[in-house]
């Protein structure tokens, strides 16, 4: 793959450079030190939407293929083994404000978050839902408890549990089980903020169990007056993720564009 430098209005202090990716422009930077990276369409749709990738970049990517066919910009910075924490999220203000300020991409973003990469998104959208225009979720965690910790039926990690408790500077299982700002137990300012949700699950999933996380996480915001669609796929599991035609999940996001 060739890379080459570009120089189209970057307001960093290195100029990103340029690939490829699934036939579009592909910038590579870095930002606060984390490498990151943001797909650039065609040509931009009016208000230059985006969606962010919180984790898995790349992985069953219909959506954001889709996406990018319609002018929108996707985005990725690196934040692996950091559960949505808080030394995640403070990037994510920083990751966010650059695109902003770099590419004039739209104040508010939708975020994307699939399997753990639901943490993320989920706790970024309860500290600044002004700046969020909506979530997909896929298969998503919601509730760390959850996952890694394998508290309830599903199998857990606990290499993952012992990271995530680091992270968030928890000192054992008690702490963690009385953390009052895990995602399914914070989704007040969500609802405030008025931001639809769109969850993509198989009611078998054995890894993030639905009853666990996207089933309590509708049932409550949907008490709390937010709107949240939910696609259940019949006996699917984890994987895949996504749908063969991201066409349901493009009109969602479309619908509630910034």
């Amino acid at each position: 793959m060739v890379v080459m430098a570009v120089g189209s209005g970057w307001l960093g202090a290195e100029e990103p450079m340029k690939s490829q990716w699934q036939g579009f422009d592909r910038l590579d930077f870095q930002v606060a030190g984390r490498k990151s990276w943001l797909v650039v369409p065609k040509v931009a749709a009016a208000g230059k939407p985006w969606i962010w990738r919180t984790e898995f970049f790349g992985h069953e990517p219909q959506a954001d293929l889709a996406l990018l066919a319609k002018g929108w910009h996707v985005a990725y910075t690196t934040m692996t083994n950091q559960y949505g924490a808080p030394i995640a999220t403070d990037h994510m203000r920083v990751f966010h404000e650059e695109m902003m300020k770099a590419y004039q991409l739209n104040a508010k973003v939708v975020l994307e978050g699939f399997s753990r990469g639901g943490l993320f998104a989920l706790n970024y959208a309860a500290l600044n839902p002004e700046r969020v225009a909506g979530l997909y979720l896929d298969a998503p965690v919601c509730d760390f408890k959850s996952w890694p910790a394998g508290f309830g039926k599903g199998k857990g990690s606990p290499g993952d549990w012992t990271r995530c408790k680091e992270v968030y500077g928890l000192k054992d299982d008690a702490a963690a089980k009385a953390y009052a700002l895990n995602p399914i137990d914070n989704l007040a300012p969500l609802a405030k903020g008025k931001i639809p949700i769109l969850a993509v699950v198989g009611d078998a999933d054995q890894v993030v169990p639905l009853a666990e996380n996207s089933a309590i996480v509708k049932q409550r915001y949907e008490a709390m007056g937010g709107v949240m669609e939910m696609i259940v796929k019949p006996g699917g599991d984890h994987h895949p993720h996504s749908l063969k035609d991201p066409a349901p999940i493009v009109d969602f996001l479309l619908k509630h564009a910034p």
